[in-house]
C-alpha cells in the first residue's frame, strides 16, 4: 500500500452515538404509547427517517423532525402542542449529550500522527458534527474534517479529488459497512470495518464482504500494526 490519507468515521467509530438514538427512540414510543404497540410505533417512526432522508440528510435536527411528523401521522393530527414541545426536547438533549470516546481512539489517533494525513469523513448535520469533535478534544488530530450528505462513491470520489489523492493512497476506517467500506472498495481505496455493537437499521447490509482491500478487525487500534507496518 502506498496510503496518505487515513480516513475516520465519526459516530459509532470515534465515539458512542447509536445508543443515544434508541434512548430518545424509547422515548418517544413511550410517549406514543396511547395509539400503537413499541413495535409499530418504531416502524413508523423508521418509515418517516427514511422518506425525509432525501430533505433533511442526516442528523439529529432531520431526526427531531421525523418524531414530529411521525407522531402527526400517528395520532391523525390530534397530539397536543404539550406532546410535540416534549420531542423537541429530547432533540435538544439528543444534541447535548456528552462526547463518550470508544476504547484505543485517542491512542490510535497518537500513533498516526505525522505518520499519514488524518480526516474525519461522516454524515450528519455539519455543526453538530463539528461541535461533537470540539468536545471530544480529538479535533487536533485531524488535518481536514469533511461532513458528508451521504456516503456514495460519487462523495468519497469528490472528498479524494478535493485531497488531491487517488484512491489506492485513501485508507476508510469505520463501523457502517454500507456506508464506510462498501463505496470506498468500489472505486479502489482500503477499508477497515469496526463492529460498533449497535447499527442503526438504514446502515445493514444482508451479505458478507470480501475484498483484497477489506479488513474486518476487533477495535481500532487493531489497524496500527498495519498502517504502522506499511
Amino acid at each position: 500500500m502506498t496510503l496518505k490519507v487515513i480516513a475516520f468515521d465519526a459516530d459509532d467509530t470515534l465515539f458512542v452515538n447509536e445508543p443515544y438514538f434508541q434512548e430518545t427512540e424509547h422515548k418517544f414510543c413511550a410517549l406514543m404509547s396511547d395509539y400503537l404497540s413499541k413495535q409499530g410505533l418504531s416502524q413508523e417512526l423508521f418509515k418517516t427517517e427514511i422518506q425525509n432522508l432525501d430533505l433533511y440528510g442526516y442528523g439529529i435536527k432531520g431526526y427531531t423532525l421525523s418524531m414530529i411528523e411521525a407522531a402527526m401521522k400517528i395520532s391523525n393530527n390530534t397530539i397536543s402542542i404539550e406532546i410535540i414541545a416534549k420531542i423537541i426536547e429530547y432533540g435538544k438533549e439528543l444534541l447535548q449529550k456528552p462526547i463518550e470516546l470508544l476504547d484505543g481512539v485517542e491512542e490510535t489517533l497518537k500513533a498516526l500522527q505525522g505518520k499519514y494525513k488524518l480526516i474525519v469523513a461522516t454524515k450528519g448535520d455539519l455543526k453538530d458534527q463539528q461541535s461533537k469533535l470540539h468536545r471530544s478534544g480529538l479535533g487536533h488530530y485531524f488535518h481536514h474534517i469533511e461532513v458528508m450528505s451521504d456516503k456514495q462513491e460519487l462523495n468519497y470520489t469528490k472528498l479524494l479529488s478535493r485531497l488531491e489523492v487517488n484512491p489506492n493512497e485513501f485508507f476508510m476506517i469505520g463501523n457502517s459497512l454500507k456506508s464506510d467500506i462498501l463505496p470506498v472498495l468500489a472505486i479502489g481505496g482500503y477499508a477497515v470495518h469496526i463492529p460498533f455493537h449497535t447499527t442503526w437499521e438504514h446502515e445493514k447490509i444482508s451479505h458478507n464482504v470480501e475484498h483484497e482491500n477489506f479488513k474486518t478487525l476487533d477495535k481500532i487500534k487493531d489497524v496500527l500494526p498495519i498502517l504502522l507496518n506499511n
